[in-house]
């Protein structure tokens, strides 16, 4: 027994991943071909796809609101496990690797369930305007502006809806005590609004590059 999260070493990453992990081979190619992107540190890690699928299929989500989704990997993930009906807008700025995700996107037969919105979040989502229409909001952009991402994500949040930010614990330079770099600074201070943030139930899980879970209440 233990009585806090475990370390994970290399091989106990490789072995939770031997047990727990159902890539599918075209998810494990669209992952292949982003790491050899200059940019591939963008992509979540498969176990986090995977829990954003779980994270779909026990909420019974019908729609769903990326923000930042890079080649797609978790756009498409979560797409597959809604049902016929579904729904997920993602938002991203335009780029090259915007081609690689509608290419697997229409590979998989999902590119009809999936709007992808290009350009600036805050535009896009300033632009959304019906209150309480997503199940789950996925965040995954620019670390900067996680703050204003979080009201939005509540405004066009169902209640009992779920918020899910990406990359909360920064690879641990969330403990730097005056950091130099914007995004850490803002990740820092959603870390700490959440907190305390009446509105929602928490949960900061030590996945990936840390995941944090808000339900809103």
């Amino acid at each position: 027994m233990t009585a806090r999260t475990l370390n994970l070493d290399d091989a106990l990453y490789q072995y939770l991943l031997d047990v727990s992990l159902r890539e599918t081979p075209l998810l494990k190619r669209l992952r292949d071909e982003t790491q050899a992107l200059p940019m591939a540190r963008w992509q979540v890690a498969p176990e986090q796809g995977q829990f954003l699928a779980l994270l779909v299929r026990l909420m019974g989500a019908r729609r769903l609101l990326e923000v930042g989704t890079f080649t797609g990997y978790s756009a498409l993930c979560m797409a597959a496990a809604l049902p016929e009906d579904g729904s997920l807008i993602c938002c991203d700025v335009p780029g090259d690797y915007n081609a690689t995700a509608r290419r697997y996107w229409q590979e998989a037969g999902l590119a009809a369930r999936i709007d992808l919105r290009l350009a600036p979040a805050l535009q896009t989502l300033a632009g959304l305007n019906e209150p309480g229409q997503f199940d789950l909001t996925f965040i995954d952009a620019d670390k900067a502006n996680y703050p204003h991402y979080l009201e939005h994500a509540l405004r066009l949040l169902r209640v009992g809806g779920l918020v899910v930010f990406d990359n909360t614990l920064w690879s641990g330079r969330v403990l730097e005590q005056a950091p130099d770099s914007a995004d850490t600074r803002a990740i820092q201070a959603l870390n700490r609004v959440l907190k305390d943030d009446s509105r929602v139930d928490l949960s900061l899980l030590p996945l990936g590059d840390g995941l944090t879970l808000c339900r809103k209440r």
